[in-house]
């Protein structure tokens, strides 16, 4: 059973989930867990070897400058409801989130571990009344249109079930909301692509298969239209508005 939570009030149960099998649920809850240490260290580089890691393997892309782009992509004054899927813990968007006092937000992760430092981070910060979910993107609690606008921050690189993702966030975003995401894409750089083969995929960080830069704009414009779109080695990041 899924269990909604606004923040504060305690532990995060997990979802039953008829999707994602129980190999592939259990590799990626395992994997989530034995990196929420280190998670928010290679997101942000705030240790030496998290830099070191990002300029050998992802070309110096710096997530914290992304993140900055596509989080201003919301407007100031936005006050309707926002879907964050996956939310991670939350080290990108709890500022932002501070700043927007009129909207309606709802976080969800497959990743209970996740979730609860996401939690931590938004009561740390005095943020009431988010909800968190723990939940499948593949199958979304929520009904057709509910949302205003879904942020997917690193997320469809690490999604088992791609095409049922794309078309729930597709089906609950209403009509001119607006999807903001940024993931990784095949296809730009050898040497990452080798890393997320040999590694990071292997160790259900992330995925496959993997978008390239092509293939995600010929999916965007089926549906969309696209507003911002930006490639950063290999790394993507755009905003886009449901037609």
């Amino acid at each position: 059973m899924q269990k909604t939570l606004r923040n504060g009030e305690g532990p995060i149960s997990m979802t039953n989930d008829k999707k994602i099998s129980k190999i592939t649920g259990d590799k990626i809850t395992a994997s989530y867990r034995q990196s929420k240490s280190i998670y928010d260290d290679v997101l942000t580089q705030s240790r030496w070897w998290s830099r070191l890691y990002i300029r050998l393997f992802w070309g110096g892309v710096d997530d914290n400058v992304i993140a900055e782009k596509l989080l201003r992509l919301i407007p100031d004054d936005f006050a309707g409801k926002l879907l964050d899927v996956p939310v991670g813990t939350a080290v990108f968007t709890h500022r932002r989130y501070g700043q927007l006092r009129g909207a309606q937000i709802t976080c969800l992760d497959y990743s209970p571990d996740m979730l609860e430092q996401a939690r931590v981070r938004f009561a740390a910060s005095g943020l009431s009344g988010i909800a968190l979910v723990q939940g499948d993107v593949g199958k979304l609690p929520f009904g057709e249109a509910s949302f205003d606008m879904v942020l997917s921050m690193n997320g469809f690189h690490a999604f088992p079930q791609k095409e049922e993702a794309y078309g729930e966030i597709r089906r609950v975003l209403r009509r001119g909301g607006r999807l903001l995401a940024c993931f990784y894409v095949r296809g730009e750089s050898r040497v990452t692509d080798a890393l997320v083969g040999a590694v990071l995929a292997r160790k259900g960080w992330f995925t496959p298969p993997f978008e390239t830069v092509s293939s995600l704009r010929a999916r965007l414009q089926a549906d969309y239209e696209i507003e911002e779109f930006h490639v950063k080695g290999s790394m993507v990041w755009f905003g886009v508005v449901k037609k």
